[in-house]
């Protein structure tokens, strides 16, 4: 797609369709900018001709002639002017995207002053937008043979409006933000919608080899079972006991920065079917737990970000990759197992699979010496109870931390809450036969759940994203959702200067 930033539509652009902007009062004062005193007049009388209310996500197009460069000019409502803010902004540009793809358009001229008016800022509002278009191409397809070889919709040209040659210069890097988070979110899709009997642990391993030769600064290591075994992995690979397919640990290192740098590190379940095992899941459903694996897809969707952005920062991602299968092979509720730092763990439940492989993942991360970690995982049907399919899950040892996701999260739009990981929770997980239980009782599973991660965390900063509610959609929408991929880079970006 190709961008760029003008003042006004000239006599050099491409005949194309015009975006405005319009809120409630039917004002066009915003549009004053972009049009000529008798086009602004046609649109007005437009509104005034039609049932168009401006309110948000409405549409009105309008094919009369409003110059030579404009074929037709849309409306998008806003809303309440009062009530705008930049919520409503994104829902209003995903309006805006559906638009595009409902009418084709191709070439666009885009009245960035009447959608962000006054209220919005701009670098903000042009990463938003870049991120929904940039992502607007996203299709699975890979298992469609019938539609396999059909071109995906895209936008060919658009031209941002109201920007002077100054601002221009400066605003393109934010364009550039969110086309990265775009194609971070989408590979991060991508691998989620994969059927589990093409996205295996070695899959995943070489997805993210496959990433390190697009940028110098990218380096992979993927550890056998074999080696795994020789580190004490043992609670990662009981995991992957009933299953042929072998277990992976993948590493992926960005060294944007110096050496002594501390990195921040990213840990992703990456379990690719989830049958529960010998504590099988009922069979209703089951399909999504291909999905159990979008922690990982997440990681590998950040990565792809931050080193197609080159950031001056070091970043780490690892991924604990395993296939949870029942076999005569497979780990039986009851049995006892000795982690990699070496305490032992009485899997009550094997379904509660996730905090096994992850807890491995982040004692074998301590050797990095990380200023932060934050963990990605489907872990806990309870946090839908909690928190529905709006919000992950965050549960945390550092409340700067805490804070600082939370902020990136408030940037986003990409929503965290915190819930409590206090120490009168940690007794839920006791045992008669290991020092810790895999799964505590009937109430609070998510809260319990990072309890049994955070036996593992001790020594350094560290966040629990629980993302069971947001990873995908069901129903007619099902596919995965990419999240947190924009949490996690915007995170990234607002951290890597102080962090």
């Amino acid at each position: 797609m190709q961008y760029n930033f003008i003042n006004n539509i000239t006599s050099k652009e491409v005949k194309g369709s015009a975006i405005f902007g319009i809120f409630t009062d039917k004002s066009i004062k915003a549009l004053n900018n972009s049009l000529k005193a008798p086009e602004a007049k046609k649109i007005k009388d437009a509104i005034n001709k039609s049932p168009f209310e401006g309110k948000l996500g409405q549409k009105l197009s309008i094919y009369e002639s409003l110059g030579s460069k404009i074929d037709k000019a849309i409306l998008v409502g806003l809303g309440d002017k009062k009530d705008y803010n930049e919520k409503k902004f994104i829902q209003a540009v995903n309006a805006f995207c559906r638009i595009c793809k409902e009418e084709l358009l191709e070439n666009i001229h885009f009245d960035t002053n009447s959608f962000t008016a006054k209220k919005i800022e701009i670098n903000w509002a042009i990463r938003n937008i870049s991120i929904k278009l940039n992502g607007i191409d996203y299709v699975y397809n890979d298992t469609k043979f019938k539609t396999k070889n059909k071109k995906n919709y895209k936008i060919k040209k658009i031209n941002f409006l109201s920007f002077n040659a100054t601002n221009s210069k400066k605003i393109k890097k934010y364009f550039l933000q969110g086309k990265a988070i775009a194609n971070g979110i989408k590979c991060a899709k991508n691998l989620g919608d994969l059927p589990s009997n093409i996205c295996t642990p070695t899959y995943l391993a070489k997805t993210a080899a496959d990433l390190a030769k697009t940028n110098k600064k990218l380096s992979v290591k993927v550890h056998s079972e074999k080696e795994m075994k020789s580190m004490g992995m043992n609670c990662l690979l009981s995991v992957g006991n009933g299953s042929k397919e072998e277990s992976k640990l993948i590493t992926i290192k960005y060294n944007g920065s110096a050496k002594n740098e501390k990195p921040i590190v990213f840990v992703g379940k990456g379990i690719t079917f989830d049958t529960g095992g010998i504590s099988i899941k009922p069979s209703n459903g089951m399909d999504e737990m291909k999905y159990d694996m979008c922690g990982a897809a997440s990681v590998i969707g950040t990565m792809n970000a931050i080193s197609e952005l080159n950031l001056k920062t070091n970043v780490i991602g690892v991924i604990a990759a395993a296939e949870n299968m029942p076999s005569g092979t497979a780990t039986n509720p009851g049995d006892v197992v000795t982690t990699m730092s070496k305490q032992t763990v009485e899997i009550l439940n094997t379904d509660a699979e996730g905090r096994l492989v992850l807890c491995d993942a982040l004692t074998y991360i301590s050797r990095f010496k990380p200023k932060h970690v934050v963990d990605i995982a489907t872990l806990t049907g309870a946090v839908l109870v909690a928190l529905g399919k709006v919000a992950s899950g965050v549960l945390s040892n550092d409340e700067k931390l805490t804070k600082k996701l939370l902020n990136s999260s408030r940037i986003s739009h990409d929503y965290i809450w915190e819930l409590p990981l206090w120490e009168e929770f940690q007794s839920e997980l006791d045992s008669n036969f290991a020092d810790i239980a895999n799964i505590g009782k009937r109430y609070a599973g998510t809260i319990t759940a990072a309890c049994f991660l955070s036996r593992f965390t001790e020594d350094y900063s560290w966040a629990h994203l629980d993302i069971a509610g947001t990873a995908w959609n069901e129903g007619s929408e099902k596919g995965a959702t990419g999240r947190p991929v924009s949490l996690l880079t915007h995170f990234i970006l607002e951290n890597a200067k102080s962090l």
